[in-house]
């Protein structure tokens, strides 16, 4: 079965729309361990500054934890930058497609219009080329 031109876009246009979603649904996991990592930041922070015996006891190690979340905080600021241009590439791609197969639709509705009114004209020539 031959498919038309907006057809086989429309399917491209529903692949890239997935990817979008996969993109999207990419970046709201960095988000989300973004913002796991900023309240065990806080916490640390929280254990650092805390007056309690315990806490001082291990101020070594919880300055030691604090420099990792930074880093890791920065990373995952770096992944989730990248998973944001992701996104908006797959997106501005899945638009450009979609704006493609409207303008493969309309020309193909515009042919088969075409077609019908040339069909109805040589209908019209051989019902009159009949008459005489």
């Amino acid at each position: 079965m031959a498919q038309s031109r907006s057809e086989k876009l429309k399917r491209l246009v529903t692949v890239q729309r997935h990817l979008e979603k996969m993109a999207e649904i990419d970046l709201a996991n960095t988000t989300r361990q973004r913002q796991e990592a900023a309240e065990t930041m806080d916490a640390v922070a929280d254990a650092i500054n805390s007056l309690n015996p315990v806490h001082r006891s291990f101020s070594r190690h919880y300055s030691g934890q604090y420099s990792r979340l930074q880093q890791q905080d920065q990373m995952l600021a770096n992944v989730q930058q990248m998973h944001e241009m992701r996104v908006v590439r797959e997106r501005t791609k899945g638009d450009r497609m979609e704006d493609h197969m409207k303008e493969a639709r309309s020309a193909e509705e515009r042919e088969a219009a075409d077609d019908a009114i040339y069909d109805l004209i040589d209908q019209h020539i051989a019902y009159k080329g009949g008459d005489d």
